[in-house]
C-alpha cells in the first residue's frame, strides 16, 4: 500500500492514496448456478488478471459452497480503509452474503490470496432468529470492527430494509444495527459518511415478487421501491425518506463521492434508467434531483414497446472526477465526468451486447440516440452474452471490468441464452484524462467453459480493496 507499513492497518489514509496502490494482480467473481439447471452449489472464482502471467485472464481457483441454490451476489470485507488506523486489523475475510439462502460465508483469502477456503457459515436461522431478517446484499465493515449487512426482506418475504451486525473477529449474529421499529420498507445498498453523520440507503423489491422473476405489474402495485432513505448514523433512526418519483424507480446502487468531507453521491434508478444527485441542502435536510436520464427505446419484438437501459450498476472513480454505469438492457457501458456533479457529461460509452443488437429478435423503432442498431461483440472467439452489468474500476482507474450476469432469475427471464452459454468478464481500458472506453480484446473469462458447467459470475472484488468496498471515514 503507498506510503504506509502493515503497521498502519487495512487499506489507505485516503482515497487519493489508493489510487496510488499496486495494480491488481487477482480478482474474486461469485459464480451462481442457481436456476440455470445444474445442480452444484455456488463458488467463489480467483481470477488472475496480471497481464505478466501465463495464466492471465483464467480461474485459477474454485471455492465451492457447501449449500445448494444460495444465490451468492455481493460482497464485502471483514475490515477495510474505515479501519486505516488500526494497526490490529487485517483486511483477510471476504464476507459473502446469500441474496437467496440469506446465509453468510465468511472465506478466508488471506491464508492463500490464490486459493481462497471456507472460514465460517452464519446460517439464516441465526439471522432470522436475531435480526427478523432475510435476503441479505451488501456488507461492509466499519469502523468500529464491526461487519454490517443490508437485507431486502424479512422472513415472510416482504420488504423490510434492515441491517444485520456481525462482529469482526467471531463473525457471530450480534444483532440490528437500526434502531427497533426503525426499519425502512424495502432495502438493497447502503453507504455511510460519518463526518456528516449520514448513512443512504435503498430500495429493490419485495423478496417474494423478484425472486422468481420480474412482473412489470408489480412496480405499480407499490412491491417494488422508489425512495432512498436517510439515517442518523449515530442514532440509527431513519430520519427522511426521498420519494424519486416515476422518474428514480429501483434505485438500486448508491455512491458518496469518495472524499469523507463529502455530502453528495449519486444513485443510479434502474426500471427509470436515470441518475440522481443526492446532497445536503443549506437547511440541513438531504435532497435529490435527477442529473441523467437514459432514453427509453421503442422497440418491437421484446415483451414491452418501450426499453428501459435499466441501470443496475454505478461506480465513481477514486478521485471523484468520472461516474460510470452499466445499461444492461440497452447493452452499454457509460462514462461521466462530474467535476460538475450537478451536470455530468458523458465523456466515454461503449457497447458490448444487450438486448437490441443488430440481426437480434427486437428492432428498435424510434431511438433518440442510435443511427443503427449495435453489432454483437465478440472477444477471443466468444460471443458477448446478456448485458454489462456488474463494473469494478482498478485503483487508478485506467481499466473496467464487468461481468454480465445480474441476478439467476432475471437473466433466466431476459437472457436465457446466458443461462445456457454462461455469462462473461471484460476488461475496458479508460482514457482517464480526456475520457473514453475502449474494450479490450486480449481479456475474456468465458464462465461457459468452467468444469462443471456454464456458470453466472456476478461482482468483481480485488483482495487489497476497491472503489465500492472502501469507505474513509
Amino acid at each position: 500500500m503507498a506510503q504506509c507499513g502493515s503497521s498502519c492497518g487495512p487499506g489507505y489514509k485516503t482515497p487519493l492514496d489508493a489510487m496510488k496502490g499496486p495494480r491488481e494482480e487477482l480478482v474474486y467473481v461469485p459464480c451462481i448456478y442457481r436456476n440455470t439447471g445444474i445442480k452444484k452449489p455456488d463458488y467463489l472464482s480467483t481470477v488472475d488478471v496480471n497481464p505478466e502471467s501465463a495464466q492471465y485472464s483464467q480461474v485459477i481457483h474454485r471455492l465451492p459452497m457447501p449449500h445448494l441454490d444460495d444465490e451468492l451476489h455481493h460482497s464485502g470485507w471483514n475490515t477495510c480503509s474505515s479501519c486505516f488506523g488500526d494497526h490490529s486489523k487485517v483486511r483477510n475475510k471476504l464476507i459473502l452474503p446469500c441474496l437467496i439462502s440469506s446465509r453468510v460465508y465468511v472465506v478466508d483469502v488471506g491464508t492463500d490470496p490464490r486459493a481462497p477456503r471456507l472460514h465460517k457459515v452464519v446460517e439464516a436461522e441465526d439471522v432470522k432468529k436475531k435480526c427478523g431478517l432475510e435476503n441479505l446484499h451488501t456488507s461492509h465493515c466499519l469502523g468500529c470492527g464491526e461487519i454490517m449487512i443490508s437485507s431486502l426482506g424479512d422472513p415472510e418475504g416482504n420488504g423490510k430494509g434492515g441491517f444485520v451486525l456481525l462482529d469482526g473477529e467471531t463473525f457471530e449474529v450480534k444483532g440490528n444495527w437500526e434502531v427497533e421499529g426503525q426499519a425502512a420498507p424495502f432495502g438493497y445498498d447502503f453507504w455511510y459518511q460519518p463526518r456528516h453523520n449520514v448513512m443512504i440507503s435503498t430500495e429493490w423489491g419485495a423478496p417474494k415478487v423478484l425472486r422468481d422473476g420480474f412482473n412489470i405489474e408489480d412496480v405499480a402495485a407499490g412491491h417494488y421501491g422508489r425512495h432512498i432513505h436517510v439515517w442518523d448514523w449515530t442514532k440509527h433512526t431513519l430520519i427522511q425518506s426521498l420519494d424519486l418519483g416515476d422518474d428514480g424507480l429501483l434505485p438500486l446502487e448508491v455512491r458518496f463521492l469518495h472524499n469523507p468531507d463529502a455530502d453528495q453521491g449519486f444513485v443510479g434508478c434502474a426500471l427509470s434508467s436515470s441518475v440522481f444527485r443526492f446532497y445536503k441542502a443549506e437547511d440541513g435536510k438531504w435532497a435529490a434531483e435527477k442529473v441523467i436520464q437514459v432514453p427509453t427505446k421503442n422497440v418491437q419484438g421484446w415483451v414491452l414497446p418501450k426499453m428501459p437501459g435499466l441501470i443496475t450498476d454505478i461506480l465513481i472513480s477514486l478521485d471523484d472526477r468520472f461516474l460510470y454505469f452499466s445499461n444492461w438492457l440497452h447493452g452499454d457501458i457509460r462514462q461521466y465526468d462530474i467535476t460538475d456533479t450537478k451536470q455530468p457529461k458523458m465523456v466515454g460509452q461503449v457497447f458490448l451486447a444487450g438486448s437490441i443488437l443488430n440481426g437480434g429478435p427486437v428492432t428498435t423503432l424510434d431511438d433518440k440516440e442510435l443511427t443503427s442498431q449495435p453489432q454483437p461483440v465478440t472477444v477471443k472467439g466468444r460471443k458477448v452474452p446478456g448485458g454489462p452489468q456488474m463494473i469494478q474500476l482498478s485503483l487508478d482507474g485506467r481499466r473496467l471490468y464487468v461481468t454480465t450476469s445480474l441476478y439467476s432469475a432475471w437473466d433466466k427471464q431476459f437472457y436465457p441464452d446466458m443461462i445456457r452459454d454462461g455469462s462473461v468478464m471484460l476488461q475496458i481500458d479508460v482514457d482517464t484524462d480526456k475520457g473514453g472506453l475502449t474494450l479490450n480484446p486480449n481479456f475474456m473469462v468465458d464462465y461457459g467453459a468452467e468444469p462443471d458447467g456454464p456458470v453466472l459470475a456476478h461482482e468483481v472484488r480485488y483482495p487489497g480493496g476497491d472503489c465500492s468496498s472502501d469507505i474513509w471515514i
